[in-house]
This record gives C-alpha cells, structure tokens and sequence, in this order.
C-alpha cells in the first residue's frame, strides 16, 4: 500500500552571493516566492524560507493539487517528495515507488548515448537492471529516436531529450507519481501520442500530487488540494474551496 508523509518540514536555502548586498533590513517579504531572512546565526547570509512547517498525510487513491502563484512552494515541496531535497526539519516517510514527473531529464548524462540514459534514468526511478533491460525495446519505440539512441544525447535537440525522458518515465507504473502540467514532449503529432500515453499511465497510479496553474486540470484530476503561498500551506480541503482562495488572495 502506498503513502506519503509529511511532518512539519521546513525547508531553506542560504543565498550566499547575496551577503554583501543590501536587503533592506534582511526582511524581506517577496510577492513570489518564499520568505527571505537573515540566518538566525551569522544574522548576515540571507535565507530563502522556501517551506514552513507543511504537514500532509496521502494514501491509495488519493489525488492532490497544488496550488499557488510562481513561487509559492509547490516545487520545492514535490522536489522533497521525490528525494530531492532533504528538509531541514520535519519528517517526510513515502512508502512505494514514486516516479517525478517534472524536471524529467534529472539523472541524464549528455555524453551517454540513449540507450545507455535509459538505464541511467531507469535506475534514478528505482527500477534494476534487468527490469530496464525487459522493457528496453518497447521504450526505444516509442521515442522514434531510431539510429539517435546510439549517440550521446547531447547531439539530441531538447524536445528530443524530454522525448526519451518522458519513455522512460512512464514504461512502468509508479506508486506515487508527482507530476508537473508543464511537460513538453516536442511534435504535436508526439504530444498527442504521449498525452494518450499519460492519460492511461495516471489512471493506474495509486497516489498523484500534481502541481498546476490549470484550475481546469486540477478540478478535473483532484478532489482536494492544498493552496501554498509562501512556502507556507494556507489551506486544505476541497480543491473548488481551494480555488476560491486563491482567486481571492491574487484578488481576481
């Protein structure tokens, strides 16, 4: 059974190129983003405040939004879900294989050729060796990169690379799947392909957090959401409720 975690975490990051500028009063509260401070230590490295205190708890068949201006936090808090970044207090405990589906060319290697990026990729989700050597075939097909697979990736154009990215995502079903709206996969001819794709990959996936500014796609896909406004969780509950919220904060 798959389930997520998460126990008043806190996240920051310490600015250190900024520490000769002026920061008015090292306060600062930004319109786009997390809290900026001084550290409560040196009281002179400015710190990004990127998340406070977030606590959430998901199980089978739970379906989350994001929701929040640019900066809010919702990266940061799928990037922590995924392992990415460690919190600098809090707990966070995910049980099940979980699969991001947002900066999906992490754990390329642009002098590696496609094939061999496919294991790279296939390992950084938790799969062995011999599973991505089982399904190599079936991916490589539906790249279309052809001949391609054989050269170092940094020969590749982007679409091209989130193309082979994205095959080797969705080649097997996740437990958790963290996903970004803002995919691109290249040709319109393959963004349809790869929407089919995905649209029956999610249908399968016992817990999705997706972070969107479509209210269209979060109202379609989650019954709840959370609203974050700097780095801090504002709301819980219905996602219609949530949206509410949130025109009403930008004042829309």
């Amino acid at each position: 059974m798959a389930s997520v975690v998460l126990e008043n975490v806190w996240v920051s990051f310490p600015i250190y190129s900024a520490a000769n500028r002026s920061l008015k009063n090292r306060l600062i509260q930004s319109a786009t983003g997390g809290t900026i401070r001084a550290d409560t230590v040196s009281q002179r490295i400015p710190v990004v405040q990127a998340l406070q205190d977030v606590s959430l708890r998901l199980k089978d068949g739970d379906r989350l939004g994001l929701i929040g201006h640019n900066g809010a936090g919702k990266t940061t808090l799928l990037r922590v879900l995924a392992g990415i970044y460690e919190p600098n207090s809090g707990r966070v405990k995910t049980q099940g294989r979980v699969a991001p589906l947002f900066d999906i060319a992490l754990g390329m290697n642009l002098e590696s050729t496609g094939y061999e990026n496919i294991i790279l990729r296939g390992l950084f989700l938790g799969l062995k060796r011999k599973e991505i050597r089982a399904m190599m075939d079936e991916i490589a097909e539906f790249t279309e990169l052809g001949e391609f697979l054989n050269l170092p990736i940094r020969t590749y154009s982007a679409g091209m690379q989130m193309r082979l990215a994205f095959a080797v995502s969705t080649s097997v079903v996740p437990d958790i799947l963290l996903l970004d709206e803002g995919i691109g996969v290249g040709d319109a001819a393959f963004l349809h392909k790869a929407r089919v794709r995905l649209d029956r990959f999610t249908e399968q996936v016992p817990i999705i957090v997706l972070s969107s500014h479509s209210e269209d796609l979060v109202r379609s896909m989650c019954p709840n959401s959370l609203l974050m406004e700097h780095g801090r969780v504002v709301f819980a509950g219905p996602t219609d409720e949530a949206l509410e919220r949130y025109r009403a904060l930008r004042g829309w």
